[in-house]
């Protein structure tokens, strides 16, 4: 779940500053909100969602190796929408080494403000999920990410976004002509990657990793 702080509204800049070492924290419009995990009341990822992350950061690296790609996977990083108030903790995030010379905020903060920095973003759901489906979603979309996945592993998203009846669902948003065109994978699917169409990655491995 996100828990708002009762803090007063902050810019980007005085949020950078205030941000603790510890917890899981992002900018909503201004507003300092903690993120939960699923059936939690602590301050870290649950067990699952750090599985699921676990796995996706090795098949990435792994891919990255073979393919002698100059990405990477930072440990920490925001991400900031360019005009907003806001800033945003992916689970995982694949970053472009070489466009990082155009970032001005990330050597000093580990900002990334530029959707040219960015290869891939993926946020592992929890009980935040209309954050992940709604804001985010029109957010990474206005940036120009070129691939989001939403991987809610628990099917706890809204049936509008992931079907009647619910399931565990990862959907694949790939950034075209200014708007996501959006493909949802569900048990047994292969997932079919625009940005990165050799690597071998099923639903049932993701969400094995979730259990």
């Amino acid at each position: 779940m996100v828990q708002a702080l009762s803090q007063p509204y902050m810019s980007f800049q005085e949020f950078l500053t205030w941000l603790p070492e510890t917890g899981r924290y992002e900018l909503h419009d201004g507003v300092v909100a903690e993120m939960q995990p699923t059936g939690a009341h602590v301050r870290e990822a649950s067990p699952q969602e750090k599985q699921v992350v676990g796995l996706l950061n090795r098949k990435f690296n792994v891919l990255l190796d073979q393919e002698n790609l100059d990405y990477f996977i930072p440990n920490t990083v925001l991400v900031q929408p360019l005009g907003y108030q806001s800033g945003y903790k992916p689970d995982v995030l694949l970053v472009d080494t070489a466009a990082l010379a155009q970032e001005p905020l990330w050597k000093r903060e580990s900002v990334i403000t530029s959707a040219s920095s960015i290869k891939l973003l993926v946020e592992v759901v929890s009980t935040n999920w209309p954050d992940d489906y709604a804001r985010k979603y029109e957010d990474y979309e206005a940036m120009g990410i070129c691939e989001y996945w939403i991987v809610d592993h628990l099917g706890l998203g809204g049936r509008r976004y992931i079907g009647n009846p619910k399931q565990p669902t990862i959907t694949i948003c790939h950034w075209v002509n200014g708007v996501y065109e959006t493909q949802l994978f569900r048990q047994g699917d292969n997932l079919v990657l625009p940005g990165f169409p050799n690597l071998r990655l099923t639903t049932d491995q993701v969400f094995a990793a979730g259990q």
